[in-house]
């Protein structure tokens, strides 16, 4: 019997031109955040196992997923809940997905930074997918279904998604599928798309940028442009590292960098990485005057993800014979698998502010002087460090990396 495909395909971009904490939520999309927050951290330590630069988001991985799994049953359908750490009911998943993309979308309101998630699929057209499959989507991930032909333009295909990428990322991410990536059995591709870009709250002076060490895992060092602050930010001394929370304009979203003390701690720390932990080195954070260097990068990182999707448990949807996505249409011509995972993301981290941002940043960084006032703490991110980009609103985490070399 010959095998369908379908495609996952999941995009990033961010910049920073560089989190009020997440307020009280709804229990359900509480609950899914949670679940969502273990997937994103043990997917990390998984695509951080290779020791390079890491940069992916996991919130656009649990969507496009979390579609997908609308259309499993039975065997397929246990591992990937269990693997992608869905803890409400299916009945609840999908409705409680779309009200998270509700409140990340501002609930119809402006928010002070650009996050664009956009969805879509991509069908075989009169291949007779389940309508209720198709309602789902639309309805609960705003993604609407396109008919083209795999069959017999596959290469126009392709070219059309790579487009509807393009544009979705504002240019960040081109040709994410390559010459070969989809054929005459894809059946259905399923893309999302996040695009994120924020002032800092607290801009950095781009005249004080200039170029110094920063240490490598193997002990060389590079010099890229690093930049200096003194702003009076959100820190924790948590003994073998130190973290601390970087807001962007009006704190609705935050940079949370996680900076060992040992040149070569990075892997120890990120074995801590578990949502309790989090938690707690988060309350553990307080109001002090931090002496801040950080490096100016770029990152663009690509991963196929089933390995590490198998390796978490979710095994049977990418098995030609076992899988079972019977949820999405009946496969008349051939069992439907996932053949594979391709995520894509970009980031860029400079100086950079909006007006309002470097003037609301002179208000909250003014403080009077106290006597016997502690030293700045001292956050010279000089070697490789851990960060996540969070929503402040819900808690989500909107990115991961780490950064072992930031001239790479």
């Amino acid at each position: 019997m010959r095998a369908a495909i379908f495609t996952l395909l999941l995009l990033a971009a961010w910049t920073a031109v560089p989190l009020a904490h997440a307020q009280k939520l709804d229990p359900e999309i509480e609950s899914l955040v949670q679940g969502n927050t273990d997937f994103a951290l043990t997917l990390h330590k998984r695509l951080a196992a290779d020791g390079g630069n890491v940069f992916f988001s996991p919130y656009s991985i649990s969507n496009a997923l979390a579609m997908t799994y609308a259309g499993a049953k039975n065997r397929t359908a246990e591992e990937m809940k269990t693997t992608l750490r869905f803890n409400l009911g299916d009945d609840r998943l999908h409705p409680v997905f779309s009200k998270l993309i509700a409140q990340l979308d501002g609930n119809g309101k402006p928010r002070p930074f650009q996050l664009t998630i956009a969805n879509r699929l991509w069908g075989q057209k009169n291949y007779g997918f389940y309508p209720e499959f198709l309602k789902t989507g639309n309805d609960r991930y705003r993604a609407g279904l396109e008919e083209v032909d795999f069959i017999r333009a596959n290469e126009v295909v392709r070219g059309r998604i790579n487009s509807w990428v393009e544009k979705q990322t504002k240019e960040k991410i081109k040709d994410l599928l390559k010459r070969g990536a989809i054929n005459t059995d894809t059946r259905l591709v399923l893309t999302n798309a996040i695009y994120f870009k924020a002032a800092w709250h607290i801009p950095f002076n781009a005249k004080l940028t200039r170029p110094e060490p920063f240490f490598l895992l193997d002990g060389k060092k590079i010099e890229p442009p690093m930049m200096r602050s003194r702003p009076k930010l959100s820190f924790a001394d948590l003994g073998d590292f130190s973290i601390l929370e970087m807001p962007y304009e009006r704190h609705e979203a935050s940079m949370l960098v996680i900076l060992p003390k040992k040149k070569d701690g990075l892997a120890e720390v990120e074995k801590k990485l578990a949502p309790a932990a989090l938690q707690n080195w988060t309350t553990a954070l307080a109001i002090h005057s931090v002496d801040l260097k950080l490096p100016k990068f770029t990152l663009t990182t690509e991963f196929q993800l089933n390995a590490q999707l198998k390796e978490m448990g979710m095994r049977d949807a990418f098995d030609r014979v076992n899988a079972n996505f019977k949820g999405m249409a009946s496969g008349k011509d051939g069992n439907l698998y996932i053949s594979n995972v391709v995520h894509k993301a970009f980031i860029g981290v400079d100086e950079k502010s909006t007006e309002a941002a470097a003037a609301t940043a002179v208000v909250v960084t003014k403080f009077k002087s106290r006597p016997r006032q502690p030293p700045p703490a001292t956050f010279h991110v000089d070697h490789p460090f851990l960060f996540l980009i969070r929503d402040q609103r819900t808690g989500t985490i909107l990115f991961s990396g780490r950064v072992v070399n930031p001239g790479s």
